[in-house]
Formats: structure tokens, C-alpha cells, sequence
């Protein structure tokens, strides 16, 4: 983002900067008029609610050449921050990027927007580095902060609960434990915390501590509220008692086959392949028979298979002739189908539900070769992959 050389700091007690400089507000009541004015960047805001912000009950005898002297005073203090008169009030004439409330929340829209993890994670820690302690901290005696500060309060712990999902489904779950515990001791009655620190215990291998967190939630929500635990945190527990797999970092993919010949030229090729895996999850190769496609492809996932964290898997579909088996095939590729020959096939919905299974918490690269012959169903099974799985990249 680029930078602002003015900005407007709400998310501590109120400040100014000019181009990283401070800046001097001036007294409590000329932060608290700009702290007003900054809620809403770009709008008016009557003068009757500014007196009503900054003086409370308490009005001057002559309200109006108070509100104008103060604003005065206030340009003065701050040359570079434009407040214009305007209708029956005054605005605060910045880019909404200019108040550090305003980039937070335009970082958490993205971040609600984003379907790789990684990039949650980003762009969370960048809206968490703007806090410089609690917001409006200096103002809180006033009236017109609590509506915001409620609400941003609110914001930050959802952020937080989305932030630590988003590592944990990076597979550092460790990292996620030590800010989870604190958070779980500080808000015991928020379940999202509670069944993060589940999950997380249930990742690293750890299911007695996972469900003595789950039932010291359930008891104090029985205690507290009188309620039973959501759907959400039971389903937590079902996981560990299930003993579903913890780390799936202990998953190596399918081993890829080593080619029974160099690989030359193509350097421009290879590293489109590679680019294209750097920014997207889903890289197609088009090409007509023979162009090749299958020597790029498995020296690409040979050169990337040491950055995978759960492996390149490789699944072969030439011998997959009827689209209603593409499931299980996969599904058999990755090593998902034990049992003897014999076994029953799945059905294309329990296959389904398996490779979301295998792959809801891997960060892999699955590679499906000789798809010409199946382009609308893997079209539709990778569509529905990528949905389920964060961590999941087609070649």
C-alpha cells in the first residue's frame, strides 16, 4: 500500500504523524475534535454532534464561536490536514488511507476476501502492527468513543480468530498455541478461541490437553450463560476423540518418477510454470498432443516438490476411461483407498468428501496428467478441491 505522508492514528491514543514525524494535536479537546472528524474522513459532520463530542453537556455560552476557535486552532496545530467548512459542520478532507481505523478495516475486508491462507496471515499482521495500544485511549472518558471502540474491539478479536485459523491451516500450529492460550485465559466464554486451542493440541499431537481445554470451555459456558457448546466446538472434540490425523506434515505425497532422460532447454517455459505457482493455485497446461506437456510438468513438480511442505502428489488419469470414476482414481492416486482389490469403490460423492478430507489441512501440489479426455469432470473436481482445501494447488 502506498505510504501516506499525513496520517491519523485512532488505534492508540490519538496522533498525528507527517511523514513518520509526530505531530503536536494540541489539548484534549482538539484530539477529541479530530478524533471525531477522522471516524468519518471525507464527511461532514454537523456541528451540533462535534459540540456534542468534544464539550458533552457541558456547552460553552457561545457554542458556535467555541466549535470555530477550536477548529482554528486545530488547523493551526495541523497545517498539513485539511478541515473544511461545509453545510452546518466541518470534514476532515483526507483519503480514507489516512486514518489508520480506516486502512485496518479496508485490511480486514481483504482478508475476508482471500482463500489462501498465507496471504490471510499477511495481510492480518499487517492490520495488527497498526495497533499502538487501546484504541483511543486517551478519550475514553468521552461519550461519542464507545460505539467505535466497541466495535473495533469486536473486529480485532474476529481478526484474530480468523488470523489464527488461517496459521494453523499453514500447518504451525506451535506458533498459534502460545497466542491462543493467552486469548482463551483472556476471553473463556468466546467458543472461536476455545476451539482453535483445541485444534491446535489436536495438530500437534496432544489430545489429553486438547480435551481438557474443550471441557473447561464447556464448563464454563454451562456455568456462565447456561449453555451447551456450539455444533462447531463438539465437532472439535469429535476430531480428537476420532484420533483424526494430527500433523499432516508427517503425509509425504506420491513419489514422483525420475525421468530416464535430461531435461534441456525450455528454461523460459519452466519458469512461466513456475511464476504461474508463485501467484495462483490452480495452473493449467494447454498443448496438442505430443507438444510435451507431461515432461514440463513432472520436471516443474520436481523442481518444486522440496518447497511443498506435504509433498507433490502425481496422479496418472490416461487409464481413467469414464468421468464417474475420476473421484475414486484420485482418491486411490494419493494412496486414500486401503484394502485389497476387492474393495468396494466409492461413489463419486464419498470420494469427494475423502480427497477434501485428505487435503482440507495439507499444503501440497497436486499434479493430474492427461486430463484431455476428462476436462469437464476435472474441471468440477478440481473446482470443488480448491474450494475445500487452502492449501491445495492443481497442476
Amino acid at each position: 500500500m502506498a505510504a501516506v505522508p499525513v496520517r491519523i492514528c485512532l488505534l492508540g491514543p490519538v496522533a498525528v504523524t507527517d511523514d513518520g514525524r509526530p505531530v503536536d494535536v494540541g489539548g484534549p479537546r482538539a484530539r477529541a475534535l479530530l478524533a471525531r472528524l477522522a471516524l468519518d474522513p471525507g464527511r461532514v459532520v454537523g456541528a451540533d454532534e462535534l459540540l456534542a463530542a468534544v464539550w458533552e453537556e457541558d456547552l460553552p455560552a457561545a457554542p458556535g464561536n467555541a466549535l470555530q476557535a477550536l477548529v482554528s486552532r486545530l488547523r493551526r496545530a495541523l497545517p498539513d490536514v485539511p478541515v473544511r467548512a461545509a453545510g452546518h459542520g466541518y470534514l476532515l478532507d483526507v483519503a480514507p488511507a489516512a486514518v489508520d481505523a480506516t486502512e485496518w478495516e479496508q485490511l480486514l475486508a481483504r482478508a475476508r476476501q482471500a482463500t489462501d491462507p498465507r496471504l490471510v496471515v499477511e495481510l492480518l499482521e499487517q492490520a495488527e502492527a497498526l495497533w499502538r495500544g487501546p484504541a483511543l485511549a486517551d478519550l475514553r472518558d468521552l461519550a461519542f468513543t464507545a460505539a467505535p471502540v466497541a466495535r473495533w474491539t469486536e473486529l480485532r478479536l474476529t481478526a484474530s480468530e480468523q488470523r489464527l485459523a488461517a496459521v494453523l491451516a499453514t500447518g504451525s500450529a506451535a506458533a498459534a498455541l502460545a497466542e491462543l492460550d493467552e486469548l482463551v485465559t483472556a476471553n473463556p466464554l468466546r467458543e472461536p478461541f476455545c476451539r482453535l486451542q483445541v485444534r491446535a493440541l489436536r495438530l500437534l499431537g496432544r489430545p489429553a490437553e486438547a480435551l481438557a481445554a474443550y471441557e473447561r470451555c464447556r464448563a464454563a459456558l454451562a456455568e456462565e450463560l447456561g449453555l451447551d457448546p456450539s455444533p462447531e466446538l463438539r465437532a472439535e472434540q469429535l476430531a480428537v476423540l476420532r484420533a483424526e490425523p494430527p500433523a499432516p506434515a508427517s503425509r509425504p505425497g506420491t513419489p514422483l518418477r525420475t525421468p530416464l532422460t535430461s531435461f534441456r532447454g525450455r528454461d523460459d517455459e519452466l519458469s512461466a510454470v513456475a511464476a504461474l505457482l508463485d501467484g495462483a493455485r490452480l495452473v493449467t497446461l494447454l498443448g496438442p498432443g505430443g507438444a510435451g506437456k507431461t515432461r514440463l510438468a513432472l520436471e516443474a513438480a520436481h523442481r518444486r516438490a522440496a518447497g511443498v511442505r506435504d509433498g507433490v502428489w502425481w496422479v496418472e488419469l490416461a487409464p481413467v476411461a469414464d468421468a464417474r470414476l475420476l473421484p475414486a482414481a484420485v482418491l486411490s492416486a494419493v494412496g486414500q483407498r486401503e484394502g485389497t482389490s476387492l474393495e468396494r469403490v466409492p461413489t463419486m460423492v464419498e470420494a469427494g468428501a475423502r480427497l477434501q478430507e485428505t487435503f482440507s489441512d495439507r499444503r501440497a501440489l497436486l499434479v493430474l496428467d492427461n486430463c484431455e479426455h476428462l476436462v469437464a469432470a476435472v474441471a468440477a473436481l478440481t473446482d470443488d478441491l480448491l474450494a475445500h482445501c487452502p492449501g491445495l494447488q492443481v497442476l
